[in-house]
């Protein structure tokens, strides 16, 4: 095999409102039901492979050296036996732990490129980047969302064809907040009465929205799952209160960050009074190989 490289992008995403699904026997159907936007800031990774006499993944996030287990694991369902050496570098245009899926993004983006090199196909990509999350319970919903892009509808979990994606049809801008500290989507995930709100009102949303599939009422039932379900603090409540005077704002599932739509110039003028505010917009393509 002679050295190549390959270079993908995969947006970022954040979920409005999920609710967890496991299979225990059957991780192409573990996943989330719910709704969430693919946005344009993301992960973008270049995957270098050549031949080698052991199997052999460095990975470097925003030029760090980076143990990356998500991704790693990812890489190795893919390779399988061949002896490989992968040389990964990511760009997280985000920050891991505030929601925005940077976790899954770089995941879905260094298993694109690689899959690419060792002529396997963008499902291949996809499961194996699906089933790393699931194994390691650091998401849920994430990765089945990204490689559709969009506003989009997980009807049913997992992968397909059992799982299911509808789309939302819209186009605007997206402002972005952190408001504190990343949250750990691994301990919530394993926190069962935590989990049980979780299902609960993630079943309630995900129905109403298939009933009603429009931006509005996505708004509307993101805040009432972060009401519901008692995932926010204060300050995020308070804030996405705020901001609503110019708009449509809700909590990023799972993170200390919340995302509006509306008047965009006096959102940011408003949540940078809060925190660090970043502006992107809706990413209409998913995952893809740009180079």
């Amino acid at each position: 095999m002679n050295k190549q490289t390959y270079t993908a992008f995969s947006p970022g995403h954040i979920s409005g409102f999920f609710e967890p699904v496991y299979y225990q026997t059957d991780n192409s159907k573990s996943g989330s039901r719910g709704a969430g936007i693919n946005i344009t800031l993301g992960a973008t990774t270049q995957v270098m492979i050549s031949d080698s006499t052991s199997n052999d993944i460095n990975i470097t996030i925003n030029g760090r050296k980076s143990n990356a287990t998500v991704t790693t694991l990812a890489l190795k369902y893919l390779i399988g036996n061949k002896q490989t050496s992968i040389n990964v570098n990511t760009k997280l245009d985000l920050p891991v732990g505030q929601g925005f899926g940077m976790s899954a993004a770089g995941t879905l983006s260094a298993a694109l490129a690689c899959s690419k090199l060792l002529n396997l196909s963008s499902t291949d990509a996809l499961k194996a980047a699906h089933f790393a999350e699931i194994q390691l319970r650091t998401g849920l919903g994430d990765v089945m969302g990204m490689n559709f892009g969009g506003i989009e509808i997980r009807k049913n979990p997992g992968l397909p064809p059992w799982g299911m994606v509808e789309h939302i049809p819209g186009y605007f801008d997206i402002v972005l907040c952190i408001l504190g500290k990343r949250i750990d989507t691994k301990k919530i995930l394993n926190d069962k009465n935590q989990t049980d709100k979780i299902i609960e009102y993630g079943k309630l949303c995900t129905k109403k929205i298939l009933d009603k599939p429009s931006i509005e009422n996505f708004f509307y039932l993101s805040q009432l799952f972060t009401n519901k379900t008692g995932l926010a603090s204060k300050k995020i409540i308070d804030v996405i209160n705020i901001a609503n005077n110019y708009g449509m704002a809700s909590m990023c599932m799972l993170g200390n960050s919340i995302f509006a739509a509306g008047k965009t110039p006096e959102l940011v003028k408003t949540l940078a009074k809060f925190g660090k505010v970043y502006l992107c917009s809706i990413d209409k393509y998913g995952a893809r190989i740009i180079e």
